[in-house]
């Protein structure tokens, strides 16, 4: 009966740690993952990979997504405005 309980405690415990070393895997090759996409991102605007870089990147973005949001409802004079900012803000970003 003990060769039972220690069978199952010993299988319980190869289950766990294989799945411990399979999300740690997971994990580290998610995040080299994210480091070469960033990194080619950055790469192919001709842009640093630093934090405050990317933050413009997607800060310029936004100003350009809103500016398609107003030329949806029509607002031309928004549209021009918020695609004026975007532009202005990704020329300082991409030179």
């Amino acid at each position: 009966m003990e060769e039972f309980f220690t069978w199952i405690g010993r299988t319980l415990g190869e289950v766990i740690r294989f799945a411990v070393d399979l999300l740690t895997g997971f994990f580290a090759n998610i995040g080299n993952a994210a480091r070469g996409f960033l990194d080619g991102l950055s790469g192919a605007l001709g842009i640093s990979p630093s934090l405050i870089s990317l933050v413009v990147l997607v800060l310029g973005l936004w100003l350009l997504w809103k500016g398609f949001r107003a030329l949806m409802r029509r607002a031309i004079i928004a549209t021009l405005i918020w695609w004026l900012l975007g532009l202005m803000v990704l020329s300082w970003l991409i030179y």
